[in-house]
């Protein structure tokens, strides 16, 4: 059962499995293929019945909760070199691996390189840091003529991430409490803030509501943003000039990654079946050539021959900063409570930005309320 072919990618995914009982057949694989937004309650509702399909799909933050509760096989003799370190990292538990990482997107700094050759500016380059970052967009930043210099959305993902990149944590280390309200905390949260009304749009220009950034971007109006790789195919036919690279960090690098898992059913009574095929599922040369062919997010392969056709694939030219930026990436925190622990982090930062709250109170309350959702 997965729910990423919904919508487009349904024959993808039957190729897949056509191969794999090709290479396989002795073993029967049979789709099921549900719409994300009913894909989590039927699963968990299967699982509670001991329903469940032999294998299954999971994001990252799904995983968690379905590896903590035991509901998820242990996988035996992985090859874990078949896959990009972090992305197979990324769905292991105490040195036992329950998930194979079956595709990735991530975020990367774009930047508007026809604006900055105007400007005379030295565009972004893999070992910027905020601070090369903030000179730059307050040189780009031109109110007169409407031009920014920056976008970033004063979110909670944003700030886990930026907390990352100045060295915080936020959680400590058994999980017990939230420790983001740190002074790492708090630069972050001031680094997001601060570009807000000076090298970045306000909520009254328009910031946060539907496509502003993007159409900000397209309309060669913002010199740098930061944004999610699967805004290439819309950037394509921009009348400007423009590349990636990986996002500057403070004290270090730290990427957003997203990806889902295949994963083992803990009560299949197919079990090593079922590990053969998530492994063809997700590391099979079939798999990486569906998806480069199809646009169907990124294989987590770690042959970069088979990545050829996308790395030349045209705009952006640097599309190897979308593989360097998994080198260091960060995994969204997971709680039980996990939209309520959300919202908690937006609402303080959306207080701050707004002036209601002093950033530092904003996070310390904010991290009290996440603290007491540990375990809800």
């Amino acid at each position: 059962m997965n729910f990423s072919a919904n919508g487009g990618h349904e024959a993808d995914i039957k190729a897949i499995a056509d191969a794999f009982m090709k290479q396989y057949p002795n073993v029967k694989v049979s789709l099921e293929t549900v719409p994300y937004d009913d894909y989590f309650t039927k699963l968990q509702t299967a699982v509670a019945g001991g329903t469940a399909t032999d294998t299954f799909e999971l994001n990252y933050e799904n995983f968690v909760t379905y590896s903590e509760s035991g509901a998820l096989a242990e996988l035996s003799d992985v090859d874990k070199s078949q896959y990009r370190t972090s992305l197979v990292d990324a769905f292991a538990a105490d040195g036992k691996q329950y998930g194979l990482p079956e595709s990735f997107s991530d975020v990367v700094l774009f930047y508007n390189k026809t604006l900055f050759d105007k400007a005379k500016i030295a565009v972004p380059t893999d070992a910027w840091t905020w601070a090369d970052e903030q000179t730059a967009a307050e040189k780009l930043t031109d109110k007169a003529t409407g031009v920014w210099g920056d976008y970033q959305p004063i979110s909670y993902n944003e700030f886990y991430k930026a907390l990352a990149q100045t060295g915080g944590t936020f959680f400590n280390d058994d999980k017990t409490e939230a420790t983001f309200a740190s002074a790492e905390g708090v630069k972050a949260a001031n680094w997001l803030i601060g570009k807000s009304g000076k090298t970045m749009p306000t909520e009254a220009d328009g910031a946060g509501t539907p496509d502003f950034d993007s159409n900000l971007f397209k309309s060669g109006k913002l010199a740098m943003w930061h944004t999610g790789i699967w805004m290439f195919s819309a950037m394509k036919d921009v009348p400007f000039d423009w590349d990636i690279v990986v996002e500057p960090g403070d004290t270090t690098k730290a990427s957003a990654m997203f990806t889902n898992a295949a994963v083992v059913n803990a009560k299949s009574k197919n079990a090593a079946a079922a590990q053969k095929w998530i492994e063809f599922l997700t590391s099979s040369e079939t798999m990486v050539k569906a998806r480069l062919a199809s646009s169907w997010e990124l294989p987590p392969t770690a042959d970069d021959s088979a990545l050829t056709p996308y790395l030349s694939a045209g705009k952006p030219e640097n599309r190897k900063a979308v593989f360097d930026s998994l080198e260091k990436a960060v995994l969204p925190p997971v709680i039980a409570s996990q939209q309520e622990m959300q919202d908690t982090v937006n609402d303080a930062l959306t207080g701050a930005a707004a002036g209601r709250t002093e950033v530092e109170k904003a996070l310390t309350d904010a991290q009290e309320t996440v603290t007491g959702l540990i375990g809800n």
